[in-house]
């Protein structure tokens, strides 16, 4: 920004804050209005307003050191000395009274119409004792006027009276004494009078006005001290605190004195706490900037004009009441320097190019013309103004601005930062897993040939080779387990790992790495010590990565103890499997426990008792963990040893036959391999021997070729399966819409539609979870298998068929197909149990208001309440089908609840014909029905009407849900049935419709006209013949 337009915007704003302060002072002078003359005021003729108020300025009785009962103030005695004093003003010079020491009566009549209102009357300074008269009767006192000094008692704060009268006059009279102050005495402010709404009114916004100005500059000063204590302790934060609650104690005991009206702190600590203030502003208000913008120059100068007014304060504090004027001379002329000094040094500062620092010019600028017109001109023309709040509040404004813009523009550069460390983050992760891929094949080349070379020289070779040779294939396993760990983390960073879950025997797993890592224990005095209770149940993991968790943590074990035992325990606590892995090693110091889960972080290297590693094998672990919804934690005291305990779902429904016979292995690839598959052929046979006898699983086979359907049939027939043979894709297209299917079973290559376009076809209505698909194909090679994947398959098999392999695949698929459909009819029982509380609280609400107006209402309602909650908890809705009159009771008893509730809002129409007996899928209507209610006629003010239509044809029965509500727009309508990881609502039709493409084949047919209303239908086909309990 250029100079010159610097310039330019702080004069404008200099000029803008003056037009302010002018506004106000225009709108609060006192109006035009008669003077007293010779102590008497005449405003007979004067109209008062409830508005505005008048001074009581002129000439006033005044009887010098005399204190003059109101009585006898109306005689004629000569004894009383009296003059004419001006008020306000100071009674040295205004009389013949040479000391502002002393004592005197000031006295006015007040002449005004008898119209009986209430007046007030408000003295907002008078020096520095003083006793209020009205018509003789005394009215307030503050302090204690006395005509000696030792029994005078001063305070000095603003008060008002208010009084009521029946005479055309007002007779006041004013006691005061002064010993404290030598150069000033007596009324030295405009004394207000009014109604009493009108001084109350100004008194209001005084004080207002005040107290709006010491609530913001509170929050400042709160602020300051927050970040100052839990932040860094920058000297600026503590300045800039010490600044804003040194104003709050200044604003707070000048003007209208409210600290001292709420504390009855003596005159002379009154008047040092304000000069103190003010001072400490001015002088933190010039550190504060200083360190703000030039942290980097030298302090000396700084230094010594703090100690100098350092001094000048204690000096202040010791000095006598009579004394404290000098010092006012003092302040004058640090606040003087504090308003020069403080613009320069932001002006420098915009000059060098500090951010934000012409935001700081305009609060300086504020604060500069708040003390300059506020303090200097107002005390000494504008006294009678109430408090102006401007200034300061567009000062604090401004500096706000400067705080934002500084925050904003680190917030800048902290983004653009991270944005580099995050792409030298990635740049780093990338070359480590490509080193990983480079380093992995030579590697194991090397481990190859040095095992090869040991296995073929076994007689040719003496010990001493031999033993190098195991020592490199030894390294060699370290460095792999190295670069596994890279690349794992890389793949953990980057969540592309995925996990295969099943039903896993943590026995013959843990056992599996303990000869894994046997060899490690050679040389040392380690004691590894499986204790599993038998039986146990199975846990829920992927097998291969509860190996590499158990690895990693019985290998650092192993690595932090030199000798002891080293335990493996688990037990079962709220359906969750704990697996403790116990040693008595060196321990873990709790520093190192908060960081030992993140990467790269290791134990003391010289506490360790093997060497090696990369710090990575724990904090996968706790991932892997986390992925299988568990959590992996530490207790550790050094010298103790430690106890890593993480946990795993268990498997409910498997409890565990005790385990016999364990093989050893020497390598962790061979033994992940042979447990892998001992368990998993283990739990696919026992699933092949436990199908349910209740719902056999349908299966269509497809396959151009009559031999191999023929095949097919023989080998899954054996195991309960209900097998469809077609020989073409259309055909199977066609059975698709009669039935519902558990999975297909397509041959690759067929004339006309071929198993990868039959594939594609059914992935158009159903997803890879709804309806499983199994290829059949002579190739095995990558780019086929890709695009039979690509094109949706699940699995695929290849020619020929192997009767164990086909078995296990169709099962595992089929499995799953029943695992999603039962999950999808329990999401559809959850959904409808979830009631809302706010449908529960307005039901009941409904409920108690018909009690006192209709008690025949009401028990139908208790009845179609009790049915609806009945039906939402029933267990037929677990079903796969139930009865049509089962589900329409569950709508009935909802709509009449909703009807209840809104009345005329909600119109219901029924169009269903009699006689209709069908099985449909549970809870199929009553959320299309609800929605319709709820985002349909219930949205408009007005309400609308729900039409139920059922009708039945030759081949099906199609079911209408019509409102006529405030409809969707072709956007919202394409995206209703879609399902969205992060959308709660919805979710009811979705279900609804995905549980009517799985067994019909059609799901939901949603039409919709914006504020006009949506129709939702579907079928179902009458040759689908369930059974219906």
């Amino acid at each position: 920004m250029s100079t010159r337009k610097i310039v330019m915007i702080t004069v404008l704003f200099i000029l803008v804050l003056i037009s302010l302060r002018m506004i106000w002072i225009g709108f609060h002078m006192t109006p035009d209005h008669p003077q007293a003359d010779h102590g008497v005021l005449d405003l007979r003729q004067w109209n008062f307003s409830d508005q505005q108020t008048i001074t009581l300025d002129g000439e006033w009785d005044f009887y010098p050191n005399q204190f003059v009962k109101p009585e006898a103030t109306k005689s004629s005695d000569s004894s009383f000395h009296k003059s004419w004093i001006q008020v306000p003003d100071n009674w040295i010079g205004s009389t013949s009274v040479d000391s502002a020491y002393g004592f005197g009566t000031y006295r006015l009549r007040v002449l005004i119409n008898e119209n009986k209102q209430l007046y007030s009357i408000r003295i907002p300074n008078i020096q520095t004792a003083s006793r209020l008269f009205i018509n003789g009767q005394l009215q307030k006192e503050i302090g204690h006027p006395t005509e000696t000094i030792e029994d005078n008692k001063a305070r000095n704060i603003p008060y008002s009276s208010t009084f009521h009268t029946n005479t055309q006059e007002l007779d006041i009279v004013i006691h005061v004494s002064n010993y404290q102050f030598p150069s000033t005495g007596g009324i030295i402010q405009s004394i207000k009078f009014g109604t009493i709404d009108a001084i109350a009114n100004e008194e209001f916004v005084s004080k207002s006005m005040q107290m709006i100005v010491c609530i913001a500059l509170l929050l400042h000063g709160l602020y300051a001290c927050i970040l100052y204590v839990l932040g860094s302790r920058r000297k600026e934060l503590l300045y800039f605190g010490i600044v804003v609650f040194s104003m709050l104690i200044s604003t707070l005991v000048d003007d209208d004195k409210m600290l001292l009206v709420w504390i009855p702190i003596n005159l002379e600590w009154a008047d040092k706490i304000k000069i103190l203030s003010y001072m400490v502003s001015a002088v933190f208000w010039i550190l504060f900037v200083r360190n703000l913008l030039f942290t980097d120059q030298k302090e000396k100068y700084y230094h010594w004009f703090a100690s100098v007014c350092a001094l000048c304060t204690l000096v202040i504090v010791d000095l006598p009441i009579h004394h404290l004027m000098q010092a006012e001379s003092i302040l004058t002329i640090v606040l003087l320097l504090a308003t020069v000094l403080v613009p320069i040094l932001v002006l420098r500062a915009i000059m060098t190019g500090v951010e934000g620092a012409f935001f700081l010019l305009l609060s300086a600028i504020g604060i500069s013309t708040n003390i300059i017109l506020g303090g200097f001109l107002k005390n000494r023309y504008l006294i009678d103004l109430p408090y102006y709040p401007f200034d300061l509040m567009i000062a604090f404004l401004s500096f706000a601005s400067f705080w934002f813009t500084r925050f904003s523009q680190i917030t800048i550069r902290a983004e653009k930062l991270s944005d580099k460390l995050k792409k030298a983050d990635k740049i780093k992760d990338e070359f480590l897993a490509n080193t990983s891929h480079e380093l992995r094949n030579p590697l194991h080349g090397m481990i190859n040939m040095a095992q090869t070379v040991l296995v073929e020289g076994r007689d040719s070779l003496d010990e001493k080779n031999k033993s190098n040779l195991e020592l490199i294939t030894t390294l060699g396993r370290r460095m792999s387990l190295i670069l596994n760990d890279l690349l794992d983390a890389t793949l953990l960073k980057e969540q592309e790992i995925r996990l295969n879950k099943q039903s896993v025997i943590l026995q013959r797993v843990a056992s599996g790495v303990f000869d894994t890592l046997r060899f490690m224990t050679e040389g040392k005095q380690i004691e590894l010590v499986l204790d599993i209770p038998e039986p146990f149940p199975n846990v829920i993991a992927d097998e291969n990565r509860l190996v590499q968790i158990l690895f990693n943590l019985l290998h650092n074990a192993i690595k932090y103890t030199n000798e002891g035992i080293i335990v493996v325990h688990s037990e079962i606590q709220n359906e969750m499997v704990y697996v403790h892995i116990k040693d008595s090693g060196i321990g873990i110091d709790e520093e190192t426990q908060q960081r030992i889960f993140q990467p790269y972080e290791q134990g003391d290297s010289s506490m360790t008792a093997m060497s090696g590693g990369l710090g990575l094998g724990l904090s996968i672990c706790k991932q892997l963990v986390e992925l299988h919804g568990g959590t992996l934690g530490v207790k550790s005291s050094l010298d103790l040893g430690s106890v890593f305990t993480f946990t795993l779902p268990m498997d409910n429904n498997t409890v565990q036959r005790p385990v016999t016979d364990v093989e050893e292995s020497n390598l962790l690839t061979d033994n992940v391999t042979i447990s892998t598959l001992t368990a998993a052929s283990s739990s696919a046979l026992n699933r092949s021997e436990l199908i349910s006898d209740v719902r056999r699983p349908k299966v269509l086979a497809v396959d151009n070729d009559p031999v191999n359907l023929r095949i097919l049939r023989n080998i899954l027939s054996a195991d309960h399966y209900e097998i469809t043979a077609v020989t073409s894709g259309k055909e199977a297209l066609a059975y698709l819409d009669i039935g519902e299917w558990d999975l297909i079973i397509t041959d690759v290559m067929m004339p006309h539609m071929s198993g990868y376009e039959l594939s594609r076809t059914i992935r158009e209505k159903f997803s890879i979870l709804e309806l499983p698909i199994l290829l059949l194909t002579a190739r095995s090679q990558s780019e086929d298998l890709y695009t039979g994947f690509l094109s949706g398959a699940n699995d695929y098999v290849t020619k020929p068929v192997g009767a164990l392999e086909l078995k296990t695949r169709v099962r595992a698929l089929t499995d799953l197909k029943q695992s999603v459909t039962e999950r999808l009819r329990m999401e559809a029982a959850w959904l409808q149990a979830q009631i809302q509380p706010h449908f529960l609280f307005n039901t009941l609400n409904t409920i108690a208001s018909l009690s006192d107006i209709d008690t025949t209402r009401m028990v139908i309602l208790l009845e179609k309440f009790g049915n609806y909650l009945q039906s939402s908890f029933d267990d037929n809705n677990m079903k796969r089908v139930v009865r049509l009159e089962h589900e329409l009771e569950l709508v009935q008893s909802y709509l009449y609840i909703e009807q209840e509730r809104f009345g005329d809002r909600l119109q219901v129409v029924w169009n269903v014909r009699k006689g209709i007996t069908i099985g449909l899928p549970p809870l199929s209507i009553q959320p299309i029905v609800e929605n319709a209610v709820r985002h349909g006629v219930l949205t408009r003010t007005r309400g609308g009407t729900i039409t139920i239509t059922i009708s039945e044809n030759d081949n099906y029965v199609e079911i209408f849900i019509i409102d006529d509500g405030v409809g969707m727009d072709e956007q919202k309508l394409e995206g209703i049935l879609m399902s969205h990881p992060h959308k709660k609502r919805g979710i009811g039709l979705i279900n609804t419709n995905r549980r009517l493409k799985q067994i019909y084949g059609r799901g939901l047919q949603i039409s919709s006209v914006l504020n006009q209303g949506t129709t939702v239908a579907f079928r179902i086909p009458k040759s689908h013949s369930f059974e219906v309990v």
